[in-house]
């Protein structure tokens, strides 16, 4: 028998600059779930209580596989936890996640601010 090749090394990270650095963090992940339409509308539901998937298929009027597929995704980044509830499973809102990237945005702005009159020469 021909043993298999070992599998060839992950390629390494590029580096970051440093200016880039500061960039990189959960909060920005946070606004881009949110920049989807439906993730935004079941986070606005969920921000008035916890709610099961079956509630927010009515609300949303998003087909069930589509909802639980944004749900997933929410639950991956921190947004929403899981909550069970009898035999139902209800999603709960993190309001943590959302003060971060709020606080995220709000830097940006200040900093937006601060040099509104701030011309890099060509």
């Amino acid at each position: 028998e021909i043993a298999a090749a070992p599998p060839a090394p992950a390629p390494a990270a590029a580096p970051v600059a440093p200016d880039q650095e500061q960039l990189i963090s959960a909060n920005p992940d946070v606004v881009r779930l949110l920049a989807d339409p439906l993730r935004a509308r079941i986070v606005q539901i969920l921000a008035d209580g916890p709610a099961c998937t079956s509630h927010l298929v009515a609300d949303t009027g998003a087909k069930q596989p589509n909802v639980s597929g944004h749900l997933k995704l929410l639950r991956e980044a921190g947004v929403v936890v899981t909550q069970p509830h009898g035999r139902f499973t209800y999603y709960r809102l993190v309001p943590e996640a959302l003060q971060g990237a709020a606080l995220h945005l709000a830097d940006l702005a200040a900093t937006a601010r601060a040099h509104l009159d701030t011309f890099r020469p060509c």
